[in-house]
């Protein structure tokens, strides 16, 4: 069986499988998820700039990067920004994640880009491993930072 990594389409028809892998993504994290409809909206509305890869066999959707564009960079020079790469539990360990990311650096090399940058949860060694196996340099200088909700709001007053 042959997989297919290809960039999600505005009207797609992999959206509906896809919002039910970011259902299972939502459950393995253990957060709120909205509905099906309203994950396929927010999909169809994605913000300019956002993209994501999608990782297909037998018309399945089996995993998906999902990344923005951003400027500047170290040397000024433009790189892309994993937010999510996720592949369901039943697929894993196939090396689709490894082709999630083999695909996203072709593209950042077609497009001139200079980096990959990502974030990962310091507690999941699994996935520490797997990052640092594709070559990835961590960066202990750098903080992640987060406004939303309230201190969003509080901060436009």
């Amino acid at each position: 069986m042959a997989t297919k990594i290809r960039l999600l389409l505005t009207n797609d028809p992999a959206l509906p499988a896809l919002a039910a892998l970011m259902e299972e993504m939502q459950a393995h994290y253990q957060v709120p998820c909205p509905s099906r409809a309203e994950i396929i909206a927010g999909l169809k509305a994605m913000p300019q700039g956002a993209e994501i890869l999608i990782v297909e066999e037998n018309d399945a959707t089996l995993g998906f990067a999902a990344f923005s564009g951003i400027y500047p960079g170290p040397g000024l020079k433009p790189g892309i920004f994993l937010k999510e790469l996720f592949v369901s539990a039943a697929q894993r360990s196939r090396g689709l994640g490894r082709d999630l990311m083999r695909a996203l650096a072709e593209l950042a090399q077609e497009r001139g880009l200079a980096r990959i940058d990502w974030t990962a949860d310091p507690e999941n060694a699994r996935l520490l491993d797997f990052y640092d196996g594709l070559g990835g340099t961590r960066k202990p200088d750098k903080l992640f930072y987060r406004l939303d909700g309230k201190a969003l709001e509080e901060l436009t007053i």
